[in-house]
C-alpha cells in the first residue's frame, strides 16, 4: 500500500512566500530589500520595465493552483524573456502542493526546472512526487527512476550554491532549511531504491534522510527505513526504526496502522515483548 507523505516539505511555504517582492525593476527604480538576501554570486532577478514589475506582483497575488498556473502562463506569454517567470510557476507549485495535487505539482515543478535548472525546491519536490508514485507497472518506470536520481542528486550537489534564502532568515534557519531539503532528496532516493529492490542503498539514503531531519522527524522516512532493514533481515534495527516512526504518526493514522503492523511482525521475529 502506497502512503502519501505526511509532510512533503514544510519549508517550501517559507521559501515561496519570500519571492513575491524579490523582483527588481531596472526601469522604475524599484528595488526590493529581500533581493539583497540572495547568496553571493547570484544576481537578483530583474524586471526590464516598470510595467513588467507591476504585472509580476499582480500575478503573484493570485491564489489557488489553477488560477496561479494561469497567471504564470499569461505573464510568460506577455513577457517570454522575463527572469521572473520561474517565481510564478514556483508559486503555482506551492499552491498545488497545498491542494494535494501531485500530478499538477510535478507539472509545475518541471516547468520551474525548464526555466531554472538548479531550483532546489523544484528538484526535491519533483523527485519526491515521482518516488511516492513509483509503481511496478509504470510503463515509464525507468524514466521515472532516472529523473528521481538526477533531480535528487542535483539538489544535493547544488543546494549551497543555488539555494536562495528568504529575507531576514537567520543562519540557524538557513541551515535548517538546507538540511530539510537535503533530507528530502535522500528520502526520494531511498524510496526509489526500496521500490527497486536495492535495500542496502535504500537503508543508506533513508538513514541520511533521518539524520538530516532531526528537528522535525518524519515518520514516513523511519517507516521505510524499517522496511529496508526488514528486507535485509536486520530485524532488531528495523524494530528500532519502526518504533521511531510510531512516535510521530499521531497526525497520520493510516501510516500509524502500517507502522504498527510492521512493529507487530518485527516483535514476533525478534522475540521482543510488547511494552505495556
Amino acid at each position: 500500500m502506497e502512503m502519501k507523505k505526511s509532510v512533503l516539505v514544510l519549508v517550501a511555504a517559507v521559501f515561496l512566500c519570500g519571492v513575491s517582492l524579490r523582483a527588481q525593476s531596472s526601469a522604475g527604480g524599484q528595488k526590493d530589500k529581500s533581493a539583497q538576501a540572495q547568496p553571493a554570486g547570484k544576481r537578483p532577478p530583474q524586471a526590464k520595465t516598470h510595467q513588467e514589475y507591476e504585472d509580476y506582483n499582480t500575478a503573484y497575488a493570485v491564489s489557488g493552483g489553477a488560477a496561479m498556473e494561469k497567471a504564470a502562463t499569461d505573464f510568460s506569454a506577455k513577457y517570454p524573456e522575463s527572469e521572473l517567470r520561474s517565481y510564478l510557476y514556483s508559486k503555482a507549485l506551492h499552491e498545488y502542493q497545498s491542494e494535494n495535487k501531485p500530478d499538477k505539482m510535478l507539472a509545475m515543478g518541471e516547468k520551474v526546472l525548464s526555466l531554472d535548472a538548479d531550483n532546489t525546491i523544484a528538484l526535491v519536490l519533483t523527485a519526491t512526487v515521482l518516488a511516492d508514485s513509483l509503481a511496478d507497472g509504470d510503463q515509464d518506470r525507468e524514466q521515472k527512476i532516472a529523473e528521481i536520481t538526477r533531480n535528487s542528486n542535483r539538489a544535493l550537489q547544488t543546494v549551497d550554491s543555488a539555494f536562495a534564502a528568504p529575507a531576514n532568515a537567520t543562519p540557524e534557519q538557513i541551515t535548517a532549511y538546507k538540511s530539510t531539503l537535503q533530507s528530502m532528496a535522500h528520502s526520494a532516493l531511498g524510496i526509489m531504491e526500496l521500490k527497486n529492490s536495492d535495500d542496502a542503498g535504500a537503508e543508506k539514503d533513508l538513514k541520511s534522510a533521518a539524520a538530516m531531519n532531526k528537528t522535525q522527524p518524519d515518520p514516513y522516512i523511519w517507516y521505510h527505513l524499517a522496511l529496508a532493514q526488514d528486507h535485509q533481515k536486520k530485524y532488531a534495527e528495523a524494530l528500532a526504526s519502526v518504533n521511531q516512526a510510531l512516535q510521530y504518526t499521531e497526525s497520520n493514522p493510516d501510516l500509524g496502522r502500517l507502522a504498527q503492523g510492521e512493529r507487530d511482525r518485527l516483535t514476533r521475529l525478534t522475540g521482543t515483548a510488547l511494552a505495556h
